[in-house]
């Protein structure tokens, strides 16, 4: 059964491209993520992972409610302390996938990377390793957001470009690689040092 819905949070009807994943319809590979308010999925701890167990079409879309920073706060693999939200995309495994982040410390801003670690599959194979930044095109800079703000992030691909909006407006715009491109997989977010409240929305297959 597919677990995915066409209404948002209120009863509010989505975009025809777009169809919101329940909590039931989400695979959580580190953390918790529980029911929120409105049906929307809550993040309290600092570092959760999950993946919709579908997959689904070129375009998915993360709406977020920044609460705070989580109570415990913990640093990434290579030993940094960032507080960031964002896409997965094309989400093979732990070590294989596409990030859209939104930091927000130690430096606000919008980053696409690459995590390519190919005969590996979990991230206690490949920890931080393979990790690329891509190179935009075109984009605007994105700030910091404070607690209460409302947000979105949205990744849309056609062929080889990749194209990311935040709050509506294009952030980062450019060419995936070949190793991108070969990647097979779905959609899903990361959070880290954050509470967030929060819907992910993906394309249909």
């Amino acid at each position: 059964m597919l677990l995915l819905c066409g209404n948002g949070a209120g009863g509010s009807r989505e975009p025809p491209d777009l169809v919101r994943v329940r909590l039931e319809g989400l695979h959580v590979t580190e953390g918790k993520v529980l029911p929120g308010p409105d049906g929307l999925l809550r993040i309290d701890e600092a570092k959760v992972r999950a993946v919709a167990r579908h997959p689904g079409g070129p375009a998915a879309e993360l709406r977020f409610v920044y609460l705070g920073p989580s109570a415990e706060q913990k640093p990434l693999t290579s030993g940094e302390m960032r507080s960031q939200i964002g896409l997965k995309l094309r989400a093979e495994d732990g070590c294989n996938l596409l990030y859209a982040m939104w930091r927000i410390a130690p430096k606000p801003g919008l980053v696409v990377s690459l995590k390519r670690n190919p005969g590996m599959h979990s991230s206690g194979d490949c920890g931080n390793g393979g990790y690329t930044n891509l190179k935009s095109r075109s984009g605007t800079r994105v700030p910091a957001f404070q607690p209460g703000e409302r947000h979105t992030i949205r990744a849309e691909q056609r062929g080889d470009e990749l194209r990311v909006l935040v709050d509506g407006a294009p952030a980062w715009e450019g060419t995936l690689p070949p190793d991108a491109l070969s990647l097979r997989g779905p959609a899903g977010f990361r959070s880290d040092n954050g509470r967030f409240d929060l819907e992910l929305l993906v394309a249909p297959p």
